[in-house]
């Protein structure tokens, strides 16, 4: 259970880098949020390196990545006003789905 836990906190990390390189786009702060997007990074590495220790690397880095890429989806969408239409929005449907099967494969 706790390789899951590790993994959730990897996963949030992960989200983290590409925020604070978008914040770094155009900002007077842009080396403070390229270094908040390394920091995710390196965090989001080490923790996904202890999930690794109790869940297969197949199934952790899936999980990870679509956890990363569904929650930066959302937050592009909510924050930054990326486009939402059907198909992305079924597109993150089966990134979820697909990292539900695998957990429940585990």
């Amino acid at each position: 259970m706790l390789g899951w836990i590790y993994l959730l906190v990897a996963a949030v990390f992960e989200v983290g880098w590409p925020f604070g390189l978008k914040m770094a786009a155009g900002s007077p702060h842009k080396f403070a949020w390229i270094a908040f997007a390394v920091v995710a990074m390196t965090l989001s590495g080490v923790f996904l390196y202890f999930a690794q220790k109790t869940i297969p690397v197949g199934t952790a880095y899936a999980v990870w990545t679509g956890i990363g890429a569904v929650c930066t989806f959302a937050i592009g969408v909510i924050a930054f006003h990326d486009a939402l239409n059907l198909l992305r929005l079924l597109g993150a449907f089966f990134i979820v789905a697909g990292v539900i099967l695998l957990k429940i494969a585990h």
